[in-house]
């Protein structure tokens, strides 16, 4: 496990076994008429999101997002359980009414942050994003909000300062950000310092997180765990427009449902932390113009993926491939322009052996490495290592 999700996971034991010494957490015996205003979470005695926003005490306002998140439903037609649900903001946001609600949806074991604008004397679920990290979604710091005047991010009580994309100071104010410039298809870091807590004693000088871009569509969350800032080296020159494409490394997974495809829903290669990269090495093929082979790994709530990227070196457009699941023997289907390819990797030993079929052609081999072109046909590769010889086979698209 790492140690992003052994804190997460840490973190959410003791918020709840504080929750339950108070008996108000998430889970409490009660059936409000309305959501509740604030989340009744504890950090020992801190109040970690109180209520906030100049409606947050207007009845009539938590009457009609009530009604509203009653009313919503999931991709796949799961609702909301109010009493275990929660309006994080409810205020005026550049002039006009607006509601954050962290809604709990047992049918899915999944938390939404669902963005409400009012229209008339109704309010309606303008975004919905999934948290695609295990536990609840107030157990996070940092929660993304876009409005018209760019995005802003709702920070709960614990966060003691934080940091844009270009590593100023933000200013917030009722827990809400002033507005921040980020673009549509390109990540950039947030980073939150934490005051100490009964969870966090010491504290936490840099809470690092990735935020994808506001091209980032629904439900797909678009804020990624960084602990190590190693997730912005990877995605540095990257468009996560085209990652979180169908057939980008982000997007190229559906989640299933019983089944069948839910492609309303996030992704199954949907990043959650831990986004990485390593070189492959140079590669030139057919004599052409060198370029540089990566491996981008990361976590999903469905455990770690990977994808390549090819990058030429006269600094065109990186090309990269759909996700695969982290197994011994990885197989990327890479559509360089003119020439698709399939790369081929695993960790290389005394002990393995790569077979391809007869006749293939190699464009690269290396111990670890091969690429070839991607084949006319269904093909299978193996390989075998000192107890298990391991399969794979390739569909040209």
């Amino acid at each position: 496990m790492t140690p992003d999700r052994r804190h997460g996971r840490a973190l959410t034991v003791l918020l709840t076994a504080l929750l339950a010494a108070t008996a108000c957490g998430p889970v409490a015996d009660r059936t409000p008429k309305d959501l509740r205003v604030g989340y009744d979470s504890l950090d020992g005695s801190l109040t970690v999101w109180p209520p906030r926003g100049d409606l947050s005490g207007d009845a009539a306002t938590t009457a009609a997002v009530t009604d509203a998140v009653r009313d919503w439903r999931s991709p796949v037609d799961d609702r909301a359980h109010l009493p275990s649900s929660g309006i994080l903001f409810s205020g005026r946001v550049d002039g006009a009414p607006v509601a954050l609600v962290a809604a709990d949806v047992p049918g899915e074991s999944a938390s939404w942050l669902l963005q409400l604008t009012r229209d008339g004397d109704r309010y309606t679920v303008t975004r919905a994003t999934e948290y695609t990290d295990p536990g609840y979604l107030v157990y996070s710091d940092v929660l993304p909000v876009q409005t018209a005047g760019g995005r802003r991010y709702l920070v709960s009580a614990r966060v003691q300062r934080l940091l844009g994309p270009q590593g100023r100071a933000l200013t917030v104010a009722d827990g809400l950000s002033a507005p921040v410039d980020v673009p549509a298809c390109t990540a950039v870091p947030v980073t939150a310092t934490l005051r100490a807590t009964a969870s966090l004693p010491r504290g936490r000088a840099a809470e690092r997180l990735l935020d994808l871009g506001t091209g980032t569509a629904d439900p797909r969350y678009p804020l990624v765990r960084d602990e190590s800032g190693t997730g912005r080296r990877a995605l540095t020159g990257l468009d996560t427009c085209v990652l979180a494409g169908d057939r980008g490394p982000f997007g190229s997974i559906p989640r299933r449902i019983g089944d069948r495809d839910a492609p309303r829903s996030v992704p199954t290669s949907w990043p959650m932390a831990k986004l990485t990269v390593r070189s492959l090495g140079e590669v030139a093929l057919g004599g052409g113009e060198p370029a540089e082979l990566q491996q981008l790994s990361w976590d999903t709530d469905a455990g770690t993926m990977t994808a390549v990227v090819y990058r030429p070196a006269d600094g065109g457009a990186p090309v990269v491939s759909p996700a695969d699941r982290a197994t011994p023997l990885q197989t990327y289907q890479l559509p360089v322009p003119g020439q698709p390819l399939v790369v081929l990797s695993w960790r290389a030993t005394r002990d393995s052996s790569l077979s391809v079929p007869p006749g293939t052609t190699l464009l690269v081999e290396r111990p670890g490495l091969v690429v070839i072109p991607e084949p006319p046909r269904t093909q299978t590769f193996s390989l075998a290592g000192t107890d298990k010889t391991h399969y794979r086979s390739v569909t040209p698209r």
